[in-house]
C-alpha cells in the first residue's frame, strides 16, 4: 500500500468533509468544523495540517503545531487519526515522518506528543520512529467556554454561569 502525504493549504469542500469525518474517529468531544474554522486552522501560522492518501482516498491527518518559545522552536504532533479501515499500513508511520522531517527542517529542537496508554499500537510505532516516553505529568485545565453542553459537566458550567452576578 502506497502512501502519499501532503500538506492541505485550502479550506475546501473537500477538507471540511474530510476533517469531519477523520474527526469523529478521533474524539467523541471534537465537533465539526466549518469552512470558516478549517480556513483559520490551515492558514495559521503555527499549524500545518498534513493528509495521507491511498489511491487518491484520504485516509489520515496530522496536525504539526510549531511555536518559538525562549528555549527555541519546539513542535508538537497532534490529532493523528487514521481511519479505521486503514489501520497497520504505514499511513500513521507517514504522517509522522512528514511532520518529522518537517520540523527538522524548520529547525524544532524537539517534537512532543501525547498518546493514550490504550492506543498500543500508535505507542509502539511512535517508539518505532524514535519517540521517548519522558518523566513527565501532563496537566489540563478545561476552560468554561469549551465543556460540552451536553455533558453533565456542561450542564452544571452554564448553571453556575446563570448564576453568577
Amino acid at each position: 500500500m502506497s502512501v502519499e502525504v501532503s500538506v492541505v493549504r485550502e479550506a475546501n469542500d473537500e477538507s471540511v468533509e474530510t476533517f469531519a469525518r477523520l474527526l469523529l474517529q478521533l474524539s467523541d468531544a471534537a465537533g465539526p468544523l466549518d469552512r470558516e474554522a478549517v480556513g483559520r486552522l490551515l492558514t495559521g501560522d503555527a499549524t500545518t495540517v498534513l493528509l495521507a492518501r491511498v489511491e487518491g482516498e484520504v485516509v489520515g491527518m496530522l496536525t504539526l503545531v510549531m511555536f518559538p518559545l525562549l528555549s527555541g522552536l519546539r513542535a508538537r504532533v497532534e490529532d493523528v487519526v487514521v481511519d479505521e479501515a486503514a489501520r497497520g499500513h504505514g499511513v500513521g508511520g507517514a504522517l509522522t515522518e512528514e511532520a518529522l522531517r518537517l520540523a527538522e527542517a524548520a529547525g524544532a529542537r524537539t517534537v512532543d506528543l501525547t498518546s493514550r496508554p490504550s492506543r498500543e499500537a500508535a505507542n509502539r510505532l511512535y517508539e518505532r520512529l524514535g519517540f521517548e516516553a519522558r518523566n513527565s505529568t501532563v496537566y489540563r485545565f478545561v476552560l468554561r467556554r469549551w465543556v460540552e453542553p451536553h455533558t453533565a459537566e456542561g450542564s452544571v458550567a452554564r448553571l453556575q454561569a446563570a448564576a453568577a452576578p
